[in-house]
């Protein structure tokens, strides 16, 4: 019996989560049992999307209008495939910061939407912001948490003395409120503690402003390996202003590293998994959280969880891939 035929498109090849977690589909041992799935990269600067030989095919590509001709285009041209959308991220937190026309938000994201025959959310928590704004039908809607391969994390030593270098892993832009972690770490007592910060993105010089001359704060800049940032941090802190999910919050508890997450958004999945939450919103939250970092010797332990998460990402696929 012939594997079903899964293809992926994206448009962004930039590193970060949506490439590594496109990645490790496609070279999944596991899912190549059930599919055979394939990645190609779209070129937004071309015209729309055609025919695909593919029986089930899977957008990581941008919403917005410019993409929405493009989509109903592949719609048209591929009738018999079944076309899954995977919404790597808009949620409530970005929609509330960044979005100043909400209706007509709301309205691209209905009509984008409807073009699917499946909306998958990236987190427990976009999915319910997704059902409460009316965006994507219950009937419609999965949650598909995103997934990588941990065992080089896991392989890592665990966290197991007190805190002295604090890491942040991510790309230097506002989401991630890098700046605002940076001014609160200056303002706290703490002069043992060391902030890691790696990553690069179009704030790198303001970050390196608000740093000053602060000897305990170093910008990392780019590493092509994460695992060797978190072997070299004892603790990883997430401050981001929204987020989808967070690939960085499930390779922290991984590597048994202590995680302070802003509790918003798909961060907050990480909760129940053993994240500390440091909500954003009241001020001085973080200077408090970065003062009450343990001073004496923590043991890591890994969260049973993450074996759960990888059992429910692979049925996952598994489940649509078949499903045509």
């Amino acid at each position: 019996m012939r594997r079903p035929r899964v293809l992926h498109l994206i448009d962004d090849t930039t590193a970060g989560g949506v490439t590594r977690v496109v990645d490790h589909i496609v070279t999944s041992p596991k899912l190549a049992q059930d599919a055979d799935h394939r990645l190609l990269v779209v070129d937004g600067k071309r015209g729309g999307l055609r025919h695909k030989d593919a029986d089930v095919i899977v957008s990581h590509l941008s919403v917005n209008w410019r993409n929405l001709p493009r989509v109903a285009a592949l719609r048209l041209c591929n009738p018999h495939a079944r076309l899954i959308h995977i919404e790597h991220s808009y949620t409530e937190s970005f929609v509330h910061l960044n979005v100043h026309h909400k209706r007509r938000f709301n309205l691209l994201l209905r009509l984008a939407y409807g073009l699917y025959d499946r909306v998958a959310a990236v987190s427990h928590a976009q999915g319910v912001w997704l059902r409460r704004t009316g965006t994507v039908p219950a009937r419609k809607l999965k949650i598909i948490r995103s997934f990588v391969d941990l065992s080089a994390f896991e392989a890592l030593a665990p966290a197991a003395g007190p805190i002295r270098v604090i890491g942040a892993i991510g790309r230097l832009e506002p989401q991630k409120g890098f700046d605002a972690l940076i001014r609160e770490f200056r303002s706290a007592d703490r002069p043992d503690l060391e902030l890691h910060i790696y990553g690069t993105g179009s704030e790198e010089a303001k970050l390196r402003a608000l740093a000053g001359s602060d000897p305990r704060i170093k910008l990392k800049g780019f590493v092509s390996d994460p695992v060797s940032a978190m072997e070299n941090v004892d603790a990883i802190v997430m401050p981001s202003r929204w987020e989808a999910y967070g690939l960085v919050a499930i390779e922290a508890l991984a590597a048994r590293r202590p995680l302070f997450v802003s509790g918003l958004d798909g961060l907050r999945d990480h909760l129940s998994w053993g994240a500390r939450e440091v909500p954003n919103d009241v001020p001085g939250a973080w200077r408090l959280a970065i003062e009450e970092m343990p001073r004496e010797a923590i043991s890591g332990s890994r969260s049973q969880s993450l074996d759960c998460l990888e059992g429910e990402f692979l049925d996952a696929w598994k489940t649509e891939a078949i499903s045509v």
